[in-house]
């Protein structure tokens, strides 16, 4: 019987490392990676997203994620999901998170076997997308976060410390799931 492919999500607020997180960790374990859409989609936008964009974003974050799943031998490790996108709509867009985002964000986590939650004791870096610069922000953000996994009793670990600390926990905490074998089909 063949291993099910693991999905891990690299997920937190935002400044906390994921990108970079889930980037080295696709090359460690020499398996793909999807990028956050909302990111190439802001830049495309110049900044401009309204609440009709919603859906369109929730899109581009699956097809992503699809693509990156397709080339997964054992894992593919996700800069960011769809649960995300939904705490940004109600952060940003209070009220207009489409319905169908919300189920199929849902359904989409139970299909991970791995949330990595980046905590934010690391230094903000500033960027034109970002909302919470200040420690009290960020601390409230990380408690959002962290409710939202612990709502839907979703496997996580919680990647803090510095760069090299953060990048062995992951490592550490994927070689773990990897290695629980092959229960469940694919994810």
């Amino acid at each position: 019987m063949t291993a099910a492919i693991k999905r891990i999500a690299v997920f937190g607020t935002e400044s906390t490392g994921k990108t970079t997180l889930a980037q080295r960790l696709a090359a460690y374990f020499s398996e793909p990676w999807s990028a956050e859409f909302v990111r190439e989609f802001w830049d495309l936008r110049d900044g401009k997203i309204t609440a009709a964009d919603l859906g369109t974003i929730a899109l581009g974050q699956i097809a992503n994620e699809d693509a990156a799943l397709a080339g997964a031998r054992r894992a593919v490790f996700c800069d960011t999901e769809l649960l995300t996108c939904t705490i940004w709509n109600d952060l940003l867009f209070p009220g207009a998170c489409p319905a169908w985002v919300r189920a199929e964000a849902d359904e989409r986590a139970r299909g991970y076997a791995l949330y990595l939650l980046c905590d934010t004791d690391v230094p903000f870096a500033p960027d034109p997308q970002r909302c919470f610069p200040v420690e009290t922000g960020r601390a409230n953000a990380r408690r959002v976060w962290r409710e939202m996994l612990e709502k839907r009793g979703l496997p996580f670990v919680e990647i803090r410390g510095d760069w090299a600390q953060r990048e062995a926990a992951a490592i550490a905490a994927v070689e773990a799931v990897l290695a629980a074998g092959a229960e469940g089909g694919a994810r």
